[in-house]
């Protein structure tokens, strides 16, 4: 099968990039020819650009009209579908760099819309407002009256909203990350959705338990991620198992008020900031970690990092928001927090850092999950069969409509 997968970035820098150039890789293997086109732009600096084919993309202000219209991402694409002939198309994130403009030549193929986010309901692709309550209105003016967007961005975004809304419906099937990220979906008009977990690695079972109780948190550092709250908790946690330590993967505009508050808890000197690592760096840092901890305060369509802890061995504590109930099973490969709860967090990390054995079964029982229930191969076998579906489904349309009679 030819398949083309369409992503705004083609560098391994996020964890959208890594699942879409795994994809790639992991349906090659199976004897697919598959071809990953992004745009040109470059989150982190100096990183190398993995697409097959690319076309104009920007970090700069100039990203808020290219976003919305981007003649250059139409123009490689046709030039692609004219070349390359895919039999279906896969696209993920489109409308922080391609725009929508590329669905005007997709509605004559077969088409799956894998959203990541919620760009598709909501112009920031959050769905949660500036005081980080949940939004629950629809896109428009008060996207802008309750300062989600400045005035400049909106009347642009909206554009793109309503550019995206008119061609929508070059998608055949829409996938979602989660059964969460389904409902608010399907709430918002957004049908059929079909769930496909995003897929991590099988890896080699991990070190054994460091000496030290240890912490593990990978990921931005934004308010929304809730490191604050994890440092609460751990200056508690501390008071009842002193030896234990936090390491903290990430960088993010919150990093010097989190350093900070580190110093105003009187925890810095139990805390190591590792700053952004590549994964495999990052795994070695982690290996013998006794908990990873997700502290999210909004919901997350999916959550790579609890998966890819889970597959290293790893028990997991998370805020259960988003998707988190989902991947988790409470008290059995981890624990689920209400989100901001730190006296919650602060109970749960002494379970798991003074009760090594603990902590090992809820690992090991995480690994056995993440094996059966978040491979990338079976994410890989699920893709395979939406797509032969869709093919199939578009033949039997195609036959049909050849033996219609003309009309007069």
């Amino acid at each position: 099968m030819k398949i083309l997968l369409i992503h705004d970035i083609g560098t391994a820098t996020g964890g959208a990039e890594l699942q879409m150039l795994s994809l790639r890789q992991g349906l090659r293997d199976l004897g697919h020819d598959v071809r990953l086109f992004s745009s040109l732009a470059t989150p982190v600096n100096d990183s190398q650009l993995l697409a097959d084919y690319s076309c104009f993309g920007t970090n700069t202000l100039l990203q808020v009209l290219s976003q919305t219209v981007n003649p250059s991402a139409y123009f490689k694409l046709r030039q692609i579908l004219q070349e390359f002939r895919p039999d279906v198309v896969h696209v993920r994130m489109f409308m922080w760099q391609m725009s929508p403009v590329i669905l005007t030549l997709l509605k004559d193929i077969p088409c799956i819309y894998q959203t990541a986010v919620y760009k598709a309901i909501c112009p920031v692709g959050t769905k949660i407002l500036p005081n980080g309550s949940a939004c629950h209105n629809d896109p428009g003016t008060v996207c802008l009256s309750n300062g989600c967007l400045t005035p400049q961005s909106w009347a642009v975004l909206m554009v793109q909203q309503k550019l995206w809304e008119y061609w929508r419906d070059a998608f055949d099937v829409v996938v979602a990350l989660s059964q969460g990220m389904k409902t608010k979906l399907e709430e918002a008009g957004i049908k059929p959705v079909e769930v496909v977990y995003n897929g991590v690695p099988v890896k080699e079972e991990k070190s054994p338990l460091s000496q030290i109780p240890t912490i593990v948190y990978a990921g931005r550092l934004v308010p929304e991620k809730g490191v604050d709250i994890l440092l609460r908790a751990f200056a508690q946690t501390k008071a009842q198992v002193p030896e234990s330590r936090l390491l903290i993967a990430g960088d993010g505009v919150e990093k010097a008020n989190l350093e900070t508050l580190s110093q105003n808890l009187g925890i810095a000197d139990d805390l190591t900031w590792l700053g952004y690592l590549p994964q495999t760096e990052m795994e070695q840092h982690f290996a013998g970690a006794w908990v990873q901890v997700v502290p999210s305060q909004w919901a997350e369509p999916f959550g790579n990092v609890t998966t890819e802890a889970m597959m290293r061995g790893t028990a997991v504590i998370a805020s259960a928001v988003g998707a988190q109930p989902e991947i988790i099973v409470e008290g059995k490969t981890g624990f689920l927090v209400p989100p901001g709860d730190i006296s919650a967090w602060a109970r749960n990390l002494i379970s798991l850092l003074s009760n090594s054995q603990l902590a090992i079964a809820m690992g090991q029982n995480g690994r056995d999950r993440a094996i059966s229930q978040f491979s990338e191969n079976k994410r890989n076998q699920r893709f395979l069969e939406i797509y032969s579906r869709l093919q199939t489904q578009y033949v039997a349309n195609l036959q049909l409509s050849t033996r219609l009679p003309a009309k007069n």
